[in-house]
């Protein structure tokens, strides 16, 4: 009787292809959430601490609107004037009428600074707007 010899077998070949598609997959994926995260991050911006803040799921489409200390607005990561955020959030609120938008402040800017970029948000005829904070430490 012929029994099969357990050490005989042909060692396992690790498959490339495969893993390089897991790689990419990857490195795609981290490269869109950084993508997508930066317009939100802004160093020169510590939001303001409130005891009910809470993390709620994000929106796709979302316009985050950041007010430095020294008053300039920075949109999606871009710098822009007040008129040109007029324009841009008029042309938003015509094809989206329930756009939201996050108002992120720095805790020591102007607030009359902030007051004016409300202002603006909703002469531009957005309507759905979040202030953003944190939980205090």
């Amino acid at each position: 009787m012929r029994f099969r010899d357990i050490n005989g077998q042909q060692p396992a070949e690790l498959e490339l292809a495969p893993m390089i598609d897991v790689v990419f997959q990857l490195l795609i994926f981290f490269i869109v959430t950084w993508q997508y995260a930066r317009f939100e991050r802004d160093m020169d911006i510590s939001v303001p601490s409130a005891q009910q803040a809470e993390n709620r799921d994000r929106q796709a489409g979302e316009i985050i609107i950041n007010v430095r200390k020294n008053g300039s607005v920075v949109l999606n990561g871009i710098d822009t004037s007040k008129d040109q955020l007029l324009t841009k959030l008029q042309m938003i609120s015509k094809e989206y009428p329930d756009q939201a938008v996050i108002l992120r402040g720095a805790s020591d800017a102007d607030f009359q600074a902030i007051i004016n970029v409300l202002d603006v948000i909703k002469e531009g005829g957005i309507w759905n707007v979040a202030f953003a904070t944190v939980k205090p430490e």
